[in-house]
């Protein structure tokens, strides 16, 4: 078939990779003018198969409260005269119930270890590289209140199939020896070897080049205007160039991977997507020989901040803030990441130059990702991977090419559609 993707960052590029590789023609479709530059460019790196507990748990209402009106808060909620973000934040908390908070995270544990099988085989067949790192990541509780669920956590995750282990201080600094300047205030951390971490936008760039060698077609710096239809389907996108007149572009499939937009194009076609941008912000630093930087990749439960060794550099990446479409940088909270990491690790040498960025997360109020067919036959979804983009980028794709094949996708999870 002829397939149009509509996105180019991690969603995209990852489903233009596997339906090139089952000998679809692939067209994939962007604004930018390249791969990945935007939710995809400078996240977290994390592939935190351990994470599978959304944000949205018995324990988050409580959260928000006691970070409400904190500037450098974990969480910071900007109200909106925008309907959607009082019907996203609604169901946001409706998804905090026990019962819905067990059934999301099955959900995601099944879809995070089917895609990180899924990017060690694609990794294997082509050895591309990201400035990946294999030493899994070290969850760190720095109150006691935190600590208190580790035993929980460890449990829940071995339940789903995740490999966990509690360790003392005294052990995570062994693991991470860069974590010895703060064992004073280290309560215990939460290790997950399997776990990985590598930059997602190197990621992204290079598996487009791998994509272009495929046959695939990249059109960048197209704005898409609307997507037509006719008798029940899709029938072409209209696009544009800055200044340009307006292109057109007939597929026998369309895959709508648009991140936070995907809402507002999915909307013209009366298709409803429970997703609403949540702004996270990052920090990269460049490390001098001298620095003392983690290599594994470290979550501080207490700030909800994490720590990404890529290379000769660190990202520090973490918050969230509901605040529309505003894609501008709080310095405010990126001077508090970075103050964070310096506190755990006090010698890493310049900060004068670190790099902030904020971008937009494609969030649904369950954080399970929309993944399958939508009501016209030959429309699909692979978008709202919220704070997980990176960790289920491979097994989305890999599970809609399956769909749209025809095929059972080799992993339980509730995709939509028929």
């Amino acid at each position: 078939m002829r397939i149009a993707v509509l996105g180019a960052g991690l969603a995209g590029v990852t489903s233009a990779w596997y339906l090139a590789r089952d000998g679809h023609q692939v067209t994939v479709i962007d604004r930018q003018p390249g791969a990945g530059l935007e939710a995809s460019f400078a996240n977290g790196g994390q592939i935190s198969v351990s994470h599978p507990e959304p944000w949205a748990n018995p324990g988050a209402p409580r959260q928000v409260l006691r970070w409400l009106g904190r500037e450098d808060g974990p969480l910071l909620v900007r109200p909106r005269a925008d309907l959607r973000q009082w019907l996203w934040s609604l169901a946001f908390l409706r998804e905090c119930l026990p019962a819905r908070t067990r059934r999301n995270t099955a959900a995601i544990a099944r879809l995070a270890l089917f895609s990180l099988q899924s990017l060690r085989e694609l990794r294997a067949q082509t050895g591309i590289a990201y400035d990946q790192s294999n030493y899994g990541i070290l969850q760190t509780f720095f109150t006691q209140r935190d600590w208190g669920r580790a035993d929980i956590n460890v449990r829940m995750l071995r339940d789903h199939g995740i490999e966990a282990q509690t360790c003392s201080p005294a052990r995570c600094v062994e693991i991470e020896p860069a974590l010895a300047d703060c064992t004073d205030t280290l309560y215990g951390g939460l290790y997950a070897p399997q776990d990985e971490s590598g930059d997602a936008f190197l990621f992204t760039q290079r598996l487009a080049e791998l994509c272009l060698d495929a046959g695939v077609n990249f059109c960048f710096e197209r704005t898409i205007d609307r997507l037509t239809t006719r008798d029940g389907n899709v029938s072409q996108v209209l696009m544009r160039t800055a200044g340009g007149p307006v292109e057109t572009l007939s597929a026998d499939a369309y895959v709508m991977s648009l991140g936070s937009y995907s809402a507002g194009f999915a909307a013209t076609l009366g298709e409803r997507l429970p997703i609403y941008p949540v702004k996270g912000y990052s920090v990269t630093l460049d490390l001098d020989p001298t620095a003392l930087a983690p290599r594994v990749s470290i979550t501080d439960e207490s700030r909800r901040i994490v720590c990404s060794r890529l290379g000769n550099r660190l990202r520090i990446a973490g918050t969230a803030e509901l605040a529309g479409y505003d894609c501008s940088i709080n310095s405010v909270r990126c001077r508090s990441i970075l103050a964070r990491a310096c506190a755990l690790f006090p010698h890493l040498g310049n900060t004068q130059a670190a790099q902030y960025w904020a971008g937009l997360r494609p969030a649904t109020p369950s954080n399970v990702p929309i993944i399958g067919r939508s009501r016209l036959s030959n429309l699909w979804f692979n978008t709202g991977h919220g704070t997980l983009g990176w960790t289920l980028g491979c097994g989305s794709a890999r599970a809609l090419a399956d769909l749209i094949g025809g095929r059972r996708a080799a992993v339980d999870f509730p995709f939509r559609g028929p």
